[in-house]
């Protein structure tokens, strides 16, 4: 549930949610960026016209955005790409009205659900380079991008940094895997990206500014977990858990010490399954971003059936429960026909006041 508080960080921090590229004028700028990760490509002129040419679907330039659900122009001439497909993989073109220049964007969205997730501390190594095809000189390997800063500051981190799929053909450069082979079909396990991780530990050097939200969620019982989301989070930016205070880690969650909460590989961990109740807390760029506490259990709750697992250990007590209050109503009846005998008794022990016959009182 969304509070009031989370929608306007999302408004005063909208910029700063997404992953921004940025291309100077006249140049034609290329680019490897994952499927499923929101990226906004940037273009400063006045007047823009955004158009797009996808690899796979497309023939001619269009500039209609009407049956492309994920494609947004935002305030400031920006286009917002949300939940990208690996279909939407071509040329991005940002026109200015006025003066009729130009900038041009070449994305290769690769597939997010093939990365290859790497710790180095469990000694896992990166893919090693390949021929596109057994005798050629075109080779396929993974180009990495700089390391991101550590996670966390003051405690144990982790740093990560992405690598993607290139291919070169020498002495050409090298070309991001799907824009060099458009709608040529390849089977080959080393055509994806990378996500590589090491452990880090950095002292804090002061507090930054804090725009945490405070949430409620509340485990599902049908699945029996919760889906919670770090704001601003994103797998181009270093991001962390907390569970009470202690940090969830790649390196338990690969090496699978650690199944009581699950960081979604595909978001970076920007997504977070948890299956038990705990206060759970998420820093992106060492900032605290959110924490998230059990929803308060209900009255309906407290009372409701108990699981099966309970059913046999709390029969006897129920039974006892049951026993004591049927005594207890018992007593009361006995006490009452007690106290009606003597209110009988007394009364007519008593002398009447006048001379008309006694009168007997009769008490149920």
């Amino acid at each position: 549930m969304l509070t009031i508080l989370w929608l306007l960080l999302n408004l005063a921090l909208a910029a700063k949610g997404y992953y921004g590229i940025s291309c100077a004028e006249g140049q034609q700028c290329q680019k490897a960026l994952l499927s499923d990760n929101d990226v906004v490509l940037s273009c400063n002129f006045s007047e823009p016209q955004w158009s797009y040419l996808s690899l796979q679907n497309g023939s001619r330039w269009s500039s209609n955005f009407t049956n492309v659900s994920n494609l947004q122009v935002l305030s400031g001439s920006q286009l917002l790409i949300k939940n990208p497909s690996t279909s939407q993989t071509g040329f991005y073109r940002c026109q200015d009205r006025q003066s009729n220049s130009t900038l041009k964007y070449e994305i290769d969205f690769q597939d997010v659900s093939t990365i290859n997730i790497i710790h180095r501390s469990l000694n896992q190594r990166p893919l090693q380079n390949q021929t596109l095809q057994p005798g050629n000189k075109i080779l396929i390997f993974t180009q990495w991008e700089p390391w991101q800063d550590c996670s966390h500051c003051g405690k144990p981190g982790e740093r990560k940094r992405l690598g993607f799929c290139y291919i070169q053909e020498f002495p050409a450069d090298p070309v991001p895997c799907w824009l060099y082979l458009g709608k040529t079909k390849v089977q080959s396990s080393r055509i994806r990206p990378e996500l590589q991780i090491e452990r880090c530990n950095v002292t804090c050097k002061g507090a930054g500014i804090v725009n945490a939200i405070y949430d409620n969620y509340k485990i599902d019982e049908m699945t029996d977990s919760a889906w919670i989301s770090c704001p601003l989070g994103s797998i181009y930016r270093p991001l962390i858990w907390e569970v009470n205070n202690r940090p969830l880690t790649w390196q338990d969650q690969l090496s699978g010490k650690d199944i009581s909460s699950i960081m979604d590989m595909g978001s970076g961990g920007q997504r977070l399954q948890v299956f038990q109740p705990a206060v759970y807390r998420c820093f992106v760029q060492q900032e605290l971003m959110a924490q998230y506490n059990p929803q308060p259990e209900t009255e309906q709750q407290r009372v409701a059936k108990p699981q099966a697992g309970q059913e046999q250990e709390e029969a006897e007590p129920q039974k006892m429960k049951a026993s004591s209050v049927l005594r207890g109503l018992q007593l009361m009846l006995l006490g009452g026909t007690v106290l009606g005998l003597l209110g009988v008794i007394f009364t007519l022990s008593r002398p009447s006041r006048n001379k008309k016959a006694d009168r007997v009182l009769l008490v149920k």
